[in-house]
């Protein structure tokens, strides 16, 4: 069975309200209605039995007669029925009165014979035990004519309102609905080649604005995403590409020709460092991928960070000395974390810093233990990186010197990509800061205590 649209449940949900209320207040009005009849009746009824009693003072009198059929003339719609207190019938005004009249005193309803009365049962008089009983029939059948008819206008009320609400709300659900189809519309002609499609959110009411907002974010991302993941995929073609030439080219020429055992020995030692490159290119990689997909499962060891930094920076003391640069440390802290990631994470920091680090410059590092992160820092003077470089730098494959972007096997552009999955994995942040000469990696780290 197809499901209600999204406009007809709203059209249907205003028709049901509106049913509602317009029955719930034409049944107040109904009874409302009735009970202003009833207080009418009963305020005529007892001016009417005032007047009876006065006639009737004196029943023997002659006169009684004429002041009670005076009385009667007065009101057309109204009937007189006397009864002893023995309950024998005294008196009738009309022949076409009920047989069976209510005995309860006070005010009541009667139906006979299609005709409605409210009668009112008291004794001629009060203050006697054994006083004839006045039974006043007031005639009110018009009464619930017009009761009968209002409850009919009502319930035609109800339905034509019910059904013009219906057709007002599935007009005004369709046309308010209108962003939500221009979104439909947008997503459905989404697709890999076509991700610039945005939607117009100034002109979305206020509770659709913030969901376009998002959807136009999410449109963004995935643009981003899928232009990423295309210059990703251009760039692995473009770094495998030259060694694949050179390991092509150099075995061709190798084999042209008979060669001495040297000749093939040194080929063979030449195409080993492509294959190393390429090998080691393919497992930075696959290390990339288990970091996209959460699989980098950092261990939990207790570390110095002053030790481990000494460490490295011992390691590369022979290449500073030979590109005359200063290496230093400062500042020491305590936390927990997998030696290896973290090791080869600022390996690849350090590298970086002083591949771009002139000759007398200078290369630090600093940790600083703050209330809920450790902070640590690789910093190096140089030229600097212009700022709407910096988001750029931990994407992959990118350099940011152009110049080495060609012919390089030597760094594939994956440090600084490899950097950030290990601080992740570890649940920190990295950025870049350049300025005034100097700049500097930060990893801030959660502390374990």
């Amino acid at each position: 069975m197809r499901r209600l649209s999204l406009s007809s449940r709203l059209a249907l949900l205003f028709a049901a309200c509106t049913a509602v209320v317009s029955l719930f207040a034409g049944v107040l009005f109904s009874r409302a209605s009735e009970a202003h009849f009833v207080e009418l009746d009963q305020q005529l009824l007892d001016g009417k039995l005032i007047g009876l009693r006065r006639a009737l003072q004196d029943l023997q009198s002659s006169a009684s007669e004429v002041k009670l059929a005076d009385e009667l003339s007065r009101q057309a719609d109204l009937s007189l029925r006397i009864t002893g207190s023995d309950g024998r019938r005294w008196y009738d005004s009309s022949p076409r009165l009920p047989a069976t009249l209510p005995q309860q005193p006070g005010l009541s309803t009667l139906n006979d014979a299609g005709t409605d009365y409210r009668v009112l049962q008291a004794p001629l008089f009060p203050d006697r035990p054994d006083s004839p009983q006045l039974t006043l029939l007031l005639d009110i059948t018009h009464h619930q004519h017009f009761l009968q008819r209002m409850q009919h206008l009502i319930w035609l009320t109800v339905g034509l309102s019910a059904l013009a609400t219906a057709l007002l709300g599935a007009w005004a659900a369709r046309s308010g609905l209108r962003p939500l189809r221009r979104m439909s519309a947008v997503a459905r002609g989404v697709s890999a080649q076509s991700l610039n499609a945005r939607l117009p959110e100034t002109d979305m009411p206020p509770e659709l604005a913030e969901m376009a907002h998002h959807f136009n974010a999410m449109l963004g991302r995935l643009d981003d995403s899928f232009q990423r993941l295309s210059a990703f995929s251009a760039d692995i073609a473009h770094e495998l590409r030259t060694p694949l030439s050179n390991l092509l080219t150099h075995t061709q020429v190798t084999l042209t020709r008979p060669r001495p055992i040297e000749d093939y020995r040194e080929a063979l030692h030449s195409n080993l460092e492509e294959l190393q490159w390429m090998a080691q290119l393919v497992n930075d990689m696959l290390y990339l991928a288990k970091a996209d997909h959460g699989l980098l499962m950092p261990r939990r060891e207790p570390l110095d960070l002053a030790e481990e930094v000494d460490a490295l920076l011992e390691f590369f003391a022979p290449l500073a000395e030979d590109a005359q640069v200063r290496l230093s440390r400062d500042g020491s802290a305590q936390m927990e974390g997998d030696r290896s990631m973290l090791r080869r994470a600022l390996s690849n920091l350090l590298d970086n810093a002083l591949r771009f680090t002139p000759a007398q410059g200078e290369v630090r590092v600093l940790i600083v233990e703050q209330p809920k992160v450790l902070s640590l820092t690789v910093e190096n003077t140089g030229g600097g990186i212009s700022e709407d470089l910096l988001p750029r730098l931990f994407d992959r494959f990118y350099r940011a010197d152009p110049a080495r972007h060609e012919g390089s096997n030597e760094h594939a552009g994956l440090g600084l990509a490899i950097t950030r999955s290990i601080i992740r994995a570890h649940g920190g942040q990295i950025r870049c800061e350049s300025d005034r000469g100097w700049t500097r990696f930060v990893i801030e780290l959660p502390r374990g205590d």
